[in-house]
């Protein structure tokens, strides 16, 4: 079947388990430790329902969304995989393709492949660079004078990758993922460790490029980001890939979204699969929301078109979503349009696609 013939997710995802070795899919699906985070993601998420008006008129749903100053087809962006060149070897230059082809935008990861001025020229999808900080003030500065030079949007710092975490599906094999990282000892993350609120500021200070910080769980941090002046407050627990026991994000993102009080956008990630998590998350008041393993499922399906057609068949979930909802414009959600809602399966890595529970091989 070619890809551009797919019709749901569910097809996407069984076609990105059929292109990938054991350890490639294990590295893609898993978590930290015992997976909670990564688990609580998806229930959170699957914890809240949908309230719907009618007699509404959606003879025509508009769903795009906007993000440091770019229109985007969706109020949805590509969030940064350091190992994306795992699932398919185009790496950050398939995304930005995919990005422009759709009309979407790339954060693209400083251990992705290949370098982020090539990453620039391969596509004119807006783009943001985000950096684990791996070297000293001087190598992330030069690192920034790059980015900036390459025409990227906005510059993100990823504040919640202090050590790197122990994610025993791959200690138990002994895997190392394409970014390298050795993942069968605790790494020291010297830089990453030591990283704080003045670094912060002094980024603002030294470098005239809107700033990410990425990894916010807390309403506490997302009021010291807008002190120090951040331009968007991105929350996130890595895909439940560092901390294990944390919340869902869709449980933080109310009490973040409260405390910055509209100064600046709020971003999301963590478990967001189906149109209808979209949704949700932007009654909440988030302003776009971060699809990353479904940018690796479709990566994994077939590249550059893979993650295409998933976002195309998650803009189709979106509108349907909307207009069952009574909702005409993506900018009318508001909080009244969810409520709290029982789940009704056990939450994991797929189980928003309960169609592949079917299958006669396990997910």
């Amino acid at each position: 079947m070619s890809i551009s013939n797919a019709l749901t997710l569910q097809e996407i995802v069984r076609a990105a388990r059929t292109n990938l070795a054991q350890n490639e899919w294990d590295y893609l699906v898993g978590g930290a430790e015992t997976e909670t985070t990564l688990r609580r993601n998806r229930l959170a998420i699957d914890s809240l329902a949908l309230r719907s008006r009618v007699l509404r008129d959606v003879s025509a749903v508009r769903t795009e969304g906007r993000l440091l100053g770019h229109q985007l087809r969706i109020p949805v962006f590509l969030p940064p995989i350091g190992s994306v060149q795992v699932f398919e070897q185009g790496g950050g230059g398939s995304v930005a393709r995919a990005a422009e082809t759709f009309g979407s935008m790339q954060f693209l990861s400083s251990v992705c492949t290949p370098e982020l001025e090539e990453v620039a020229e391969a596509s004119s999808a807006p783009k943001v660079y985000q950096l684990y900080l791996l070297g000293d003030e001087a190598w992330m500065e030069e690192r920034i004078r790059r980015a900036m030079a390459a025409g990227y949007s906005a510059f993100c710092l990823t504040a919640d990758t202090q050590v790197y975490s122990r994610r025993e599906r791959d200690m138990l094999k002994g895997f190392v993922p394409g970014s390298g990282r050795q993942v069968s000892v605790v790494d020291d993350f010297v830089w990453q460790a030591r990283m704080n609120w003045d670094l912060v500021k002094r980024i603002k200070d030294q470098f005239d490029i809107p700033l990410v910080i990425k990894g916010i769980a807390t309403a506490e941090d997302a009021g010291l980001a807008c002190e120090h002046g951040v331009d968007v407050v991105y929350v996130s627990n890595h895909g439940g890939r560092q901390l294990d026991q944390g919340q869902g994000t869709m449980e933080i993102l109310p009490e973040v979204v409260a405390e910055v009080g509209g100064r600046v956008p709020v971003l999301i990630d963590g478990g967001f699969l189906r149109g209808t998590d979209v949704v949700k998350a932007i009654a909440l008041g988030a302003s776009a929301v971060g699809v990353g393993r479904l940018q690796c499922f479709g990566m994994a399906a077939a590249g550059a078109a893979g993650v295409v057609r998933a976002l195309e068949i998650l803009e189709h979930e979106i509108q349907v979503c909307l207009a069952l909802s009574g909702v005409a414009d993506v900018d009318a959600l508001d909080k009244s349009f969810v409520c709290p809602g029982p789940p009704v399966a056990d939450a994991h890595v797929t189980s928003a696609f309960p169609h592949l529970e079917l299958e006669s091989w396990r997910y």
